[in-house]
């Protein structure tokens, strides 16, 4: 099939049913894996040229809702009629569905039930091993540092930060973003930061600057040096990747709980 990926987290749950060849483009921002970095590209995620992507004629384009402002596209891909599939998740849940639902579009449904099922499989050991952990931190994860934007109940994070054997420092607040203050943060006194700033190169990413706002130095958190700088790209893009950040943050907070547990070759081949 000719398809075209106009998301991130879509170009990498193709790639996990082994469609990345047949990718003929993608948007800016999809870097893994590493062979679409010789597509062509069709602009930032939220403002795709669709004459572009309409002259290569594709048989179905994979759109997102992920983002907000992301509905414009999805708007001009139904004006023009270009086949395409809208995904949407934000649990595991909904991840392991997507991999079902594309791979039925794509014509290998079963490859899609296998992975989707190895998925949910792998999720599941990390539950099991959380159930057996004698504590659970709180995680405070940031997606955005002014005004900070953190993940609420109804996303992913809420679901790794507990199959990694923590919580979410937001689960009280039922959104997939939550918009709030450093004096919230500081008062709710996390006992893990979790920068993950979207949009913002990795190596920019400086916990340093974090210590200038109004009494954060005192928080345990950071007195204690158990602020971490993550991987946008493992964190906050719902795909099968996630799987790999959740893996990495439960050998943070237990990492002798976690210590045998491996990735699955799905995954780790990748």
């Amino acid at each position: 099939m000719k398809l075209i990926s106009i998301c991130p987290s879509n170009t990498e749950i193709l790639a996990y049913l082994g469609l990345e060849n047949d990718l003929i483009a993608v948007d800016d921002f999809s870097d893994w894996p590493s062979g679409v970095a010789d597509l062509p590209k069709l602009g930032p995620d939220l403002s795709i040229d669709m004459d572009i992507l309409e002259k290569m004629e594709p048989e179905l384009v994979l759109a997102s809702l992920s983002v907000p402002g992301m509905e414009k596209n999805v708007a001009e891909l139904e004006r023009r009629g270009i086949p395409h599939l809208v995904l949407n998740p934000n649990s595991l849940a909904e991840i392991a569905n997507d991999l079902r639902v594309v791979a039925q579009a794509c014509h290998i449904p079963d490859l899609g039930i296998d992975r989707a099922s190895q998925f949910e499989d792998f999720i599941n050991q990390m539950r099991s091993i959380a159930k057996s952990c004698t504590s659970f931190p709180s995680c405070y994860w940031e997606w955005w540092p002014n005004p900070i934007f953190t993940p609420g109940n109804v996303n992913w994070l809420t679901e790794i930060s507990e199959i990694a054997g923590g919580y979410n420092l937001f689960r009280d607040v039922e959104l997939a973003s939550v918009q709030t203050d450093w004096e919230d943060v500081r008062l709710r006194n996390p006992d893990y930061i979790f920068l993950a700033w979207v949009g913002v190169p990795y190596n920019r990413i400086k916990p340093s600057l974090i210590m200038k706002r109004p009494d954060w130095p005192e928080l345990s958190a950071i007195s204690e040096e158990r602020t971490h700088v993550m991987e946008e790209w493992l964190y906050c893009r719902p795909s099968p990747r996630l799987l790999e950040g959740a893996l990495k943050l439960a050998k943070i907070l237990h990492p002798e709980e976690y210590s045998k547990l491996e990735l699955p070759n799905w995954v780790s081949d990748k």
